[in-house]
């Protein structure tokens, strides 16, 4: 199967991006949100031709958005000829396939958009093979329904029944991609379950940066190792886990690994895929955890990522670290909003002195963790 099939998108269609404000979205700060997924389709390089925002007060099961909604959506597609529709919700292949018939517009959601968006930012073997079997499980469950060209063929008099047909064809190579694909990830991951267990054994600490995507995890990681991992303004600007040498006062107090960022309604299939990189987080001996107190809706998104973290099992200790505090404007006010997460610090990476507190703390951690006697990890 042509691979540039999957792409939500090409240069030539007319896009139209659809924002919704689900019953299930908790947002207080719906702008902020919508601006998200407009940020989601910048990071995948596209810029919609139009955009149209809306609320439900239900959900259809067989269109998503109800009838109203649909009539509207119609009037738009008709006025800006639009071509192909990226919903911010993620949608059931039913959905997708009844939308497409009524609006006749190819019909993509955030699953897709997201899936899209970790093909083109994995670089190590094993983020791309990860992000390789969450797309191969979403196109498998995009199969049924795709036409009469995928139909099942009529058997005939004097044959031995139907032939295999286009969709079963397709199945086959999918499911042979997957198989071969999981192989390959099943040996990278023996080698990253003998690297944990070397750094376990030499006593090396491990701390991880956690996160919503674009909290600042990369620009804390380069400003705390003078290092140079990519730090842009974008959604998952970084997906394979870097480590780097930690020292503070010139002592080297462990490694410490940027992860992946999380984000609200993180395909589940992503998840999965991902989760021998994130099985590292539970031998981790300290979590940073990034949060974005420039952005209103941050305490979700604190929500999004402990959700997250307990679907993985990881419950190791964590620091809540507020990262852009150069860009409030009152930061006592602030930080009376921040009491119930403990223990936390305010940074800037790009204040003078901004990384002061984390740099203390942490060299205040590694005290502890010295005069503290250390049980025996798990070694598997």
């Amino acid at each position: 199967m042509a691979k540039k099939e999957f792409y939500v998108t090409s240069e030539q269609s007319r896009l139209l991006a659809v924002g919704i404000h689900a019953p299930y979205n908790k947002t207080s700060h719906i702008e902020s949100y919508y601006e998200e997924f407009l940020n989601l389709l910048r990071t995948n390089g596209l810029t919609p031709n139009a955009t149209h925002f809306m609320k439900l007060r239900d959900i259809d099961k067989s269109y998503f958005v109800t009838q109203g909604k649909l009539h509207e959506l119609q009037k738009v597609c008709e006025e800006h000829n639009i071509e192909e529709i990226v919903f911010s919700e993620p949608l059931t292949p039913q959905q997708e396939r009844n939308l497409e018939d009524l609006l006749h517009c190819r019909v993509f959601d955030r699953t897709r958009l997201i899936l899209e968006i970790f093909e083109k930012h994995a670089h190590s073997a094993e983020g791309k093979a990860q992000v390789a079997i969450a797309m191969l499980k979403h196109q498998k469950t995009r199969l049924a329904g795709k036409g009469v060209h995928l139909s099942q063929q009529a058997g005939k008099i004097g044959n031995k029944g139907p032939g295999e047909t286009q969709k079963e064809k397709q199945a086959r190579l999918i499911e042979s991609t997957m198989h071969r694909t999981k192989r390959q990830l099943e040996q990278l991951q023996k080698v990253r379950a003998t690297q944990r267990k070397t750094r376990i054994s030499s006593g090396i600490s491990h701390i991880c940066l956690i996160g919503y995507t674009n909290a600042g995890k990369s620009s804390v990681m380069n400003a705390l190792t003078k290092s140079d991992v990519l730090a842009e303004d974008k959604l998952f600007a970084t997906l394979d886990t870097t480590t780097r040498a930690l020292f503070i006062h010139s002592t080297k107090i462990g490694v410490l690994s940027d992860t992946v960022g999380f984000i609200q309604n993180l395909p589940h299939n992503l998840i999965e895929a991902f989760k021998s990189t994130l099985a590292e987080l539970q031998y981790a001996d300290l979590l940073l955890h990034v949060i974005d107190a420039s952005d209103p809706n941050w305490e979700l998104h604190v929500k999004v990522v402990h959700d997250i973290l307990q679907e993985l099992d990881v419950t190791s200790p964590m620091v809540y670290v507020f990262n852009k505090i150069d860009k409030l404007s009152n930061v006592d006010e602030f930080a009376l909003t921040t009491e119930r997460y403990q223990p936390h610090l305010f940074i800037s990476t790009v204040l003078t002195d901004g990384m002061q507190p984390l740099i203390d703390h942490l060299h205040q951690w590694h005290n502890q963790q010295k005069a503290t006697p250390t049980e025996d990890m798990p070694s598997s």
